[in-house]
């Protein structure tokens, strides 16, 4: 069976569930997380293709599973109406920020361009976290912003890279096409004292299926690369493995 199809996604979900995983959103995960034993937190980032993170809600919310959704504010991620669908899917919805990046580090304009897209998504939805956008292109890091400002006082209760402790759980994400792959991966990593290596989502359906994971897992995907459409999955393939050439070299810096 072929990778990163919505058909293998559903499998992982449902192995998930069977090995008896609370499938659950960020926000939810903060508030409620105490009252669940064992918990796989879903993320997604909404970098581009947001009909794809349709598709995906759609599959979580026929299962009984609730998401995070964090959408960029460049066009080829905000889409309204993709937004209002995956919200009444009884998804969660954040802000995919990178501010920093999209306005060359200054810290007075990234801040009120912050607040301001904030206020944007809050129309949609009562944004409770956030998740920075990796910027793989920039020079800036947006995390950097909260070296000067603090988005708690903005109602904000977390941002995953830095109110998670990875090292007690377990964090996987699809960065570059490939789970956990740190060769093609900018800023999309963490401190882990998990030594999981996973080269393909049966690898990771394996895991649930055999119960070797911890109780507590963060998902990261990128929906844009998930779908059964087999002309936009080789699309996504041949440009990814073009953007992970070009990574690599700044990950080598």
């Amino acid at each position: 069976m072929r990778d990163f199809t919505l058909v293998i996604y559903k499998e992982l979900l449902q192995s998930a569930i069977n090995a008896g995983y609370k499938l659950t959103s960020y926000e939810d995960y903060i508030i409620n997380g105490h009252q669940y034993p064992i918990v796989f937190i879903l993320r997604h980032d909404v970098d581009d293709l947001p009909n794809n993170s349709v598709d995906t809600a759609i599959i979580e919310n026929s299962l009984g599973a609730k998401g995070s959704y964090y959408f960029r504010v460049v066009k080829q991620s905000l889409h309204p109406d993709c937004i209002e669908k995956i919200k009444d899917l009884n998804h969660e919805i954040g802000y995919h920020y990178e501010d920093m990046a999209l306005n060359n580090g200054n810290y007075e304009k990234s801040y009120h361009h912050f607040t301001e897209k904030l206020k944007l998504f809050r129309n949609y939805y009562p944004v409770k976290t956030i998740c920075m956008h990796g910027s793989p292109l920039s020079k800036w890091d947006n995390r950097l912003l909260w070296q000067k400002y603090n988005y708690n006082d903005l109602g904000i209760i977390g941002e995953p890279y830095f109110d998670i402790d990875f090292t007690k759980v377990l964090y996987i994400t699809d960065t570059g096409r490939q789970w956990n792959n740190t060769t093609s991966s900018v800023r999309d990593k963490v401190k882990s004292n998990y030594q999981f290596s996973f080269k393909s989502t049966n690898d990771i359906i394996q895991s649930f299926n055999e119960n070797k994971l911890p109780p507590v897992i963060m998902l990261n995907i990128h929906p844009q690369r998930w779908t059964d459409n087999m002309v936009l999955w080789t699309k996504e393939l041949i440009l990814q493995n073009i953007k992970n050439s070009i990574k690599k070299l700044f990950v080598k810096k």
